[in-house]
C-alpha cells in the first residue's frame, strides 16, 4: 500500500505539470503574437483597393485609412492553425448635413484562395440612418484547421483579406470623405479543434512558386505552425499516466497481503 501511495503522488505531480504546461505555452504564444505589429513599426494609415494591393496588418494592430464612400478597402492579415480571428471595423461617417439617405456598410473576409468565409459571430453588415455619426462592424471566423478536404470550405492557415465597403448608397452620397479604423484579434482554440494532417504550405500569395510574394503575404512573427503539435499530446500523456496509475492501484488491491499463515508450506 505504501508503494501505491508513492506511485499515486508521482502520477499526480506529473499530471499537474502536464496540465500546467499548455497554459504557459499559450501565454507565451499570445504574448508573442499580440501587438507585435505595433512594436515592429507604425500602424498602417492606408488601405488597398484590391486583393493584390491589400495593406498588410498584424493581429492586434490598429489600422486607419482615409477614403471616400463607394471605395473598396482591403487589408491582409495572417491566421495560423488553431486560431480564431475576429475582424473589427469602425467607419466615421461624413457630416450628416451632406448626406441624403441611409447607408449599408459591410465587411467580408476571404481566405488565401479568395473564398469568402462565413462569420460565426458578430455583425458583418449594418444599415445606419442618415444622421448617424459612425458604424461599427465585426466578424468572428471559424477556427482555422491544419488540413481539410479539397471540396470543403474550411478556413485554412494563410493570408486572409478583410474588405470594407458600402452598399445601397444613393449616387448623391458617393465620394464623401470617410475614415475607417480596423483591427484583427486572434484567440487560440486549443487542442480540442486539432485535426490530423497539415498543408504542405500555408495559403499565401505566391506560395509554391519562384515569383516574389506581394506585400500582402504577411506571416506570424514566429513563423507558420507545422500542424502536427497540439495540446492533445499533453492530454494523451496525462491519460496514459492515469491509466498506469489505475493499473498499479488495481493490482495492489487485488493481489492480497501474501500467503495466509494457516496454509501449510507444502501446499
Amino acid at each position: 500500500m505504501r508503494s501505491t501511495r508513492v506511485w499515486a503522488r508521482a502520477a499526480l505531480l506529473a499530471t499537474a505539470a502536464l496540465l500546467a504546461f499548455p497554459g504557459a505555452a499559450a501565454a507565451d504564444g499570445d504574448g508573442g503574437g499580440g501587438g507585435g505589429g505595433d512594436d515592429k513599426g507604425e500602424a498602417p494609415t492606408e488601405a488597398g483597393t484590391s486583393f493584390r494591393t491589400a495593406t498588410p496588418i498584424r493581429p492586434d494592430q490598429e489600422a486607419t485609412a482615409e477614403a471616400s464612400t463607394g471605395d473598396y478597402l482591403y487589408w491582409a492579415f495572417p491566421v495560423d492553425t488553431g486560431q480564431r480571428a475576429t475582424v473589427h471595423a469602425t467607419v466615421k461617417l461624413p457630416d450628416a448635413a451632406a448626406r441624403h439617405a441611409a447607408s449599408t456598410w459591410q465587411v467580408d473576409v476571404y481566405d488565401g484562395l479568395r473564398r469568402r468565409q462565413a462569420c460565426r459571430l458578430g455583425t458583418p453588415k449594418r444599415t445606419v440612418a442618415p444622421d448617424a455619426g459612425s458604424v461599427s462592424l465585426s466578424c468572428t471566423l471559424r477556427t482555422v484547421r491544419a488540413w481539410s478536404e479539397q471540396w470543403a470550405n474550411d478556413p485554412l492557415p494563410g493570408t486572409y483579406y478583410l474588405r470594407l465597403t458600402v452598399t445601397g448608397l444613393k449616387a448623391d452620397d458617393l465620394g464623401l470623405p470617410v475614415r475607417a479604423e480596423t483591427k484583427v484579434t486572434t484567440t487560440d482554440a486549443g487542442g480540442a479543434q486539432a485535426v490530423d494532417g497539415s498543408l504542405a504550405e500555408p495559403l499565401v500569395p505566391g506560395a509554391g512558386s519562384d515569383r516574389q510574394r506581394p506585400a500582402a503575404a504577411t506571416e506570424p512573427e514566429d513563423g507558420w505552425a507545422s500542424g502536427w503539435w497540439s495540446s492533445r499530446w499533453l492530454w494523451t500523456a496525462a491519460g496514459g499516466i492515469l491509466a498506469a496509475l489505475a493499473g498499479v492501484g488495481g493490482y495492489a488491491l487485488t493481489r492480497g497481503s501474501g500467503r495466509p499463515a494457516r496454509v501449510p508450506q507444502g501446499l
